[in-house]
């Protein structure tokens, strides 16, 4: 039995164990709280199998795709607090990405040290030259350091950022909301396209962008002994080293998926979900609508400023051209399709879009042309193909791919009230041929008072 395949059984093994102690296990007291655990051990162990399962550069689940999957999701679990918690229509999250990649590059790079200088002037614009626990060397100018601490940086500008965007947007409901945040997202990135001459100060490098981006370096980390299944860790995580990567990516979005729960169980999670349910109902309770909206938009810029930084990192340059209003829709796509107000709904939608994206119709679309003899391009239908899947989710399973406990309570109860509804209507001898009429609200039983 070949390698592959023995990682393939140990994965599906355990991956079973944590679906069945997820779906049928105990949810409360002390089984509870062991099956938490044991499912909390699953999870390590499956995520620990899946580099020895991807490939290197080829083949259905290139390693380097795995790495942009877990980007995406922790993209989507910054959204899905906005949009699956709080129920406010962000189209415009592009931008936290976009702060969180600028101040990579900023902190990272040789960018703060510009030697082309102002129109009648002998001084360079920028002149900073400072280097901290970084693995970029000594004898490169600008701006270097630690990427941990680069990430709190960019956490803080993004959070910074939706407090700014959130405060004039906030007040405003529904489409009025979506549009306004469409607008932000539009804006921004034209802001730094051309901020490359803001009074003889080139501030974003405008079309060339900036780069390159420092390696992660691993610090201390890197003295560690020899880990089962990750192995060595590496003094710096260079270009090709995906495999580094991808557990750096996974502990982040590990961080988010435990804030995320403990949010949404807490006091501030319930206000929230009060809001998207009901938003007078919520504010006759005393719920602080605009304070609780804004912490919202905070908490979520925070995943998209962090995975922004490190998205810097992997493409080692940060260009304007990739801050696009079809990123936020792929990744509000990614929340809808995996399940609004659902965390693991929010990861699953992610690396399902990414994969199909990046890899998934190009592997698939090989394997169809090699079975009919064709030569069918799938990725020039991608957004066609997209759409058709949203359409088909819509129309069959809109809750998403793992629905919300709350949504499927709320589609029980309405199913419930439905049937309900007409089994009193019939009990008062109505025809139940009229009574569905009624229900439809086209028709109405002749002789009986309905006010």
């Amino acid at each position: 039995m070949s390698h592959e395949i023995l990682m393939l059984l140990r994965f599906g093994a355990i991956a079973g164990v944590f679906f069945v102690l997820f779906k049928f296990g105990p949810k409360t007291g002390a089984q509870g709280r062991v099956a938490k655990v044991i499912m909390a051990i699953a999870a390590v162990a499956a995520i620990a199998c899946v580099p020895s399962l991807a490939s290197t550069s080829a083949g259905a689940l290139p390693l380097g795709t795995v790495v942009l999957c877990s980007v995406y999701a922790l993209f989507a679990l910054g959204l899905n607090i906005v949009v699956g918690f709080a129920g406010l229509l962000d189209l415009g999250y592009v931008a936290f990405f976009l702060f969180g990649a600028y101040t990579a590059a900023f902190l990272m790079s040789d960018f703060g040290y510009q030697v082309s200088a102002r129109q009648g002037s002998s001084k360079h614009q920028f002149s900073f030259d400072i280097h901290f626990f970084t693995a970029a060397l000594d004898t490169i100018k600008g701006v270097h350091i630690s990427f941990w601490l680069v990430i709190i940086a960019a956490a803080l500008v993004a959070a910074f950022a939706g407090l700014l965007i959130g405060a004039p947007t906030l007040r405003l409901k529904s489409d009025y909301l979506a549009l306004v945040t469409l607008g932000f997202g539009e804006i921004l990135p034209e802001v730094f396209r051309n901020s490359d001459n803001v009074y003889g100060f080139n501030l974003t490098n405008g079309t060339k962008g900036i780069g390159p981006v420092d390696q992660i370096s691993m610090g201390y980390l890197h003295n560690l002994p020899k880990l089962p299944i990750v192995g060595k860790i590496p003094q710096t995580i260079t270009s090709a080293d995906n495999h580094t990567k991808f557990y750096v990516i996974v502990a982040i979005c590990a961080v988010f998926v435990y804030a995320s729960l403990k949010l949404r169980d807490g006091r501030l999670g319930r206000a929230w979900m009060a809001i998207r349910e009901d938003e007078l109902a919520a504010s006759l309770m005393g719920v602080p609508l605009m304070r609780t909206k804004l912490w919202s938009y905070a908490v979520g810029a925070v995943a998209g400023g962090v995975g922004g930084a490190f998205y810097a990192t992997i493409v080692g340059t940060v260009n304007v051209d990739s801050f696009t209003f079809a990123f936020s829709i792929i990744v509000l796509c990614a929340v809808i399709l995996g399940g609004m107000g659902n965390v693991w709904g929010a990861i699953a939608g992610g690396v399902v879009i990414t994969w199909f994206d990046y890899t998934g119709l190009t592997f698939l679309g090989g394997k169809v042309n090699q079975g009919l003899g064709t030569h069918i391009n799938l990725k020039d239908y991608e957004f066609g193909l997209f759409g058709l899947v949203l359409v088909v989710m819509m129309l069959f399973r809109p809750q998403g791919l793992i629905p919300a406990t709350r949504s499927k309570q709320v589609k029980r109860a309405d199913m419930k009230t439905a049937n309900d509804g007409d089994e009193d209507l019939i009990g008062f001898g109505s025809d139940p041929r009229v009574v569905e009429e009624d229900r439809l609200g086209y028709g109405m039983e002749v002789g009986v008072d309905h006010e």
